[in-house]
C-alpha cells in the first residue's frame, strides 16, 4: 500500500475531475442543471464548459506530478462552490433537513471525500520535492 496508495489516489481523484468535467464540457452532465440553478449571475451555457475546463485542469495537473501544487490549488479554489446548493438549493439538497440527503445532495457531500484526499495528496507535495533536492547532484 505505501508504494502505490499515494500514486493511485492521485489517479482516482484525477480520473473523477477529468470525467465529470468532460461531461460538463460536452453539456452531458446530470450537474449541469444543478450548476445552473446555484450560479444565475454567469449564463449556464457559458458557466458550466467553463467549469468543466477548470474541472480538466485540476485532474491533468493531479497526473503530472510537477503541477500537482497547481492542481491543489485550482481545486481548494473550485470545491467551496460545490457546497453553495446547501445554502442556495436546500429544497434540492435535502429531503428532510439537515439529515435525509437527495442524490444531488449525496453528489455535494462526497466532496468531503475530495477534499480529504488532496489533503493527503497535499501533504506529499513537499516530501516529493524533498526527494528530488536529495537526489540531485550538488
Amino acid at each position: 500500500m505505501d508504494r502505490w496508495g499515494m500514486t493511485i489516489l492521485r489517479g482516482a481523484v484525477a480520473i473523477v475531475f477529468i470525467w465529470f468535467g468532460a461531461l460538463k464540457i460536452f453539456e452531458v452532465s446530470p450537474a449541469g442543471d444543478l450548476v445552473a440553478a446555484t450560479v444565475y449571475l454567469v449564463p449556464a451555457d457559458l458557466f458550466v464548459p467553463i467549469l468543466g475546463v477548470w474541472e480538466v485542469l485540476i485532474g491533468l495537473c493531479l497526473l503530472y506530478r510537477p503541477l500537482i501544487r497547481v492542481g491543489l490549488f485550482l481545486l481548494f479554489f473550485q470545491l467551496p462552490g460545490t457546497f453553495l446548493p446547501i445554502i442556495l438549493l436546500p429544497d434540492v439538497v435535502f429531503v428532510s433537513f439537515p439529515y435525509a440527503l437527495t442524490v444531488e445532495g449525496q453528489y455535494i457531500v462526497k466532496n468531503l471525500v475530495i477534499i480529504g484526499a488532496a489533503l493527503v495528496i497535499g501533504s506529499t507535495v513537499r516530501d516529493d520535492y524533498r526527494g528530488h533536492l536529495e537526489d540531485s547532484p550538488d
